[in-house]
């Protein structure tokens, strides 16, 4: 095996194959903290918003896990002694909360999410007081909450006070609420009554929701909501910039298996000429190498060159990767550029094997198209109707103006947008609006983007695995 080869595979070997981690913790190797996380972290930020890919249900997980907080220690102090329960989320825990049938069930009993959630804060703080409640199901829970106000009320001081004595922050995090209905109207219901327990809250110190919201449920549940300034204004959006995701990459190569490690520490040091610091048996970035800096340029031009092709006309590897990976909104997943590169890596091995770099550019191209047909994928999981509306789309050149998309939904669809609705499961927003509003939510979920002259692009990151075209740009699979 070559040396290129070996690298090759150290990579392979390096990188996750899923970075979604399916609702649990990452391994320690795996977590990369960007600087602009740390507010999302911290206990007094309730609200937590990002699109999907970005690191909500990671963070979720990752607060869950002591060994993961410890970790963070140094920048937010006294987490790894925090009391932290989850409070709902992907993965199932009956005893600590309703799954989404459950929630239902007690919903159409005539229970109110308010009351719910309510129930579930006040079953974990019992637990920390040692305090016995009723609580042989959801039932007869929500019903004791809710029929002894002054009891929970006096449960709510002394657990607030306990937590000041020890000095110990307490917080509940909430995340997967856009899996808990098929149903816009229920889902606002039912996040709207989340954050009127967030706000419920707030009077006792050191105890804390935190709430991990897609964007488009934040505009639709919080704006009308009274008091919703009290809980915006701790709100953190949860983004990678380009260094970030770069940095991320690096994070995984420098921690390695065994020798595929070992190798790419040895790239890293002979590329920077310097080597990376270690700290309790896991390898750490340098500062420079988490930052946009020309040494993290460095890194990634030893492996995929200068150029995305023979001269700096086409572009750089560095940006390029990023760039065609973003939505139109300009966010980029670290799910996505991981994807990328494992493909880019595959076909460089199988296609390029000679080529005088781990990376080649029109593998990092093919790269770009399997990242897509999996965020593609995500999309319509959570947006059932995209898939139903671009799909007659396919084949179609951007940028085009809008009258033409429109003009062939309507030969798809005569009688509007009610016919591209999934089956009824979470149809376009505002759907209502006619097809105005369907490009309004495709706009809004970074699928279309507008230019100046008023006519709709897509960016790479869709356009690709929905089958449209663009001259000189990545081409859709056959």
């Amino acid at each position: 095996m070559t040396g290129l080869s070996k690298i090759r595979e150290a990579i392979l070997q390096a990188l996750p194959v899923d970075t979604s981690y399916n609702g649990g913790a990452p391994p320690q190797e795996h977590l990369y903290v960007p600087p602009t996380h740390l507010k999302a972290l911290r206990p007094e930020c309730q609200l937590v918003v990002g699109t999907r890919g970005v690191g909500k249900s990671v963070w979720t997980a990752a607060l869950n896990d002591r060994a993961l907080r410890s970790r963070l220690g140094s920048s937010i102090p006294k987490l790894d002694q925090a009391e932290i329960r989850i409070g709902f989320s992907e993965r199932p825990e009956p005893d600590r909360y309703p799954d989404a049938a459950t929630l239902d069930q007690l919903m159409k009993a005539g229970a109110e999410p308010y009351a719910v959630w309510r129930a579930v804060v006040v079953r974990w703080l019992a637990e920390l007081l040692k305090e016995s409640i009723p609580r042989s199901s959801w039932q007869e829970s929500v019903e004791w909450v809710s029929g002894n106000p002054e009891r929970v009320a006096q449960m709510m001081i002394l657990a607030s006070e306990r937590l000041n004595e020890e000095q110990k922050d307490a917080f509940i995090l909430f995340d997967a609420l856009d899996r808990i209905s098929s149903d816009w109207h229920i889902m606002d219901e039912i996040v709207r009554d989340l954050l009127r327990v967030a706000l419920w809250l707030k009077p006792y110190p050191r105890i804390f929701a935190k709430i991990f919201l897609r964007d488009d449920q934040l505009e639709r549940t919080v704006t009308d909501f009274p008091d919703a300034s009290k809980l915006l204004a701790t709100k953190a959006e949860l983004s990678w910039a380009r260094h970030d995701l770069h940095g991320l990459l690096w994070q995984y190569f420098l921690n390695g298996p065994n020798e595929h490690g070992q190798l790419l520490r040895e790239l890293y040091s002979r590329t920077l000429l310097n080597d990376p610091r270690q700290e309790d048996g896991l390898f750490i970035l340098n500062d420079e190498i988490k930052r946009e800096t020309p040494a993290q340029r460095a890194l990634f031009e030893a492996l995929a060159g200068p150029w995305m092709g023979r001269d700096h006309r086409r572009g750089v590897p560095y940006s390029w990767t990023v760039g065609h990976l973003a939505d139109g909104q300009g966010r980029t997943s670290p799910r996505s550029f991981i994807a990328a590169i494992r493909q880019a890596i595959e076909d460089t091995h199988e296609r390029y094997p000679e080529h005088p770099y781990a990376l080649h550019f029109e593998s990092i191209k093919r790269g770009v198209q399997e990242a897509s047909a999996i965020r593609v994928s995500e999309l319509t999981e959570d947006y059932p109707w995209v898939r139903e509306v671009l799909v007659p789309l396919r084949g179609m050149t951007v940028p085009i103006t809008f009258e033409v998309i429109q003009q062939r939904w309507e030969e798809r669809f005569p009688s509007g947008p009610k016919d591209a609705d999934a089956g009824g499961r979470l149809p376009p927003q505002h759907g209502e609006k006619g097809w105005i509003g369907v490009r309004d939510d495709l706009l809004s979920v970074g699928v279309f983007e507008q230019r100046k002259d008023g006519r709709i692009d897509m960016p790479d990151l869709y356009r690709v695995g929905f089958g449209l075209g663009r001259r000189g740009g990545v081409k859709p699979k056959k």
